[in-house]
């Protein structure tokens, strides 16, 4: 496991696990026509945003490859997803109804003789945030996501781990 973490691999790596996530979850609106509440696309930002940062760090590793700015990344990719284990662990507690859905996330009954035609472009969600449309092995897909985003931080964080200087000579003094 150690090589798969080390240098440029682990952001290789998150990069694709993040896009895989997303493709996954596009797919089961696409093709399941499951919608998304507020809290799912919440937690899609985070995998927007590793992503982003995954291929920042991979260009800025081109550039300057040093251990301090690998440490540096990986703990800050670990950190974005810690984030997205919270949120959907957040998520998964709504569905469980152990805590209340945040304002805004429950599906209301619609008046159509009184809406707007504007911003017809924008994306607004219409399903509930506590009923799981999806559950596998008991976990719905929020909480199938705290898992994945939590290995993904546990990941990250044993990859500074790994390129963290271990004494002085390794160390990048520049």
């Amino acid at each position: 496991m150690s090589p798969l973490l080390r240098t440029w691999r682990w952001p290789l790596i998150a990069l694709g696990v993040s896009l895989a996530m997303l493709a996954t979850a596009h797919a089961f609106e696409r093709f399941a026509f499951l919608l998304p509440c507020e809290l799912c696309l919440r937690q899609r930002e985070v995998y927007w945003a590793a992503a982003a940062m995954a291929v920042t760090g991979l260009i800025l590793w081109n550039i300057r490859n040093n251990r301090r700015f690998m440490v540096a990344f990986n703990v800050m990719l670990g950190l974005v997803f810690m984030t997205g284990a919270v949120v959907a662990a957040y998520h998964a507690g709504v569905e469980w109804k152990w805590w209340p859905a945040p304002s805004g996330c429950s599906a209301e009954a619609v008046d159509v003789m009184g809406l707007s035609l504007d911003g017809l472009d924008e994306r607004t969600a219409t399903v509930s945030c506590t009923d799981a449309a999806w559950r596998m092995m008991g976990l719905s897909m929020a909480g199938w996501n705290a898992l994945v985003s939590l290995a993904l931080a546990v990941m990250s964080f044993i990859a500074a781990a790994i390129a963290f200087p271990q004494s002085m000579g390794e160390s990048d003094l520049a």
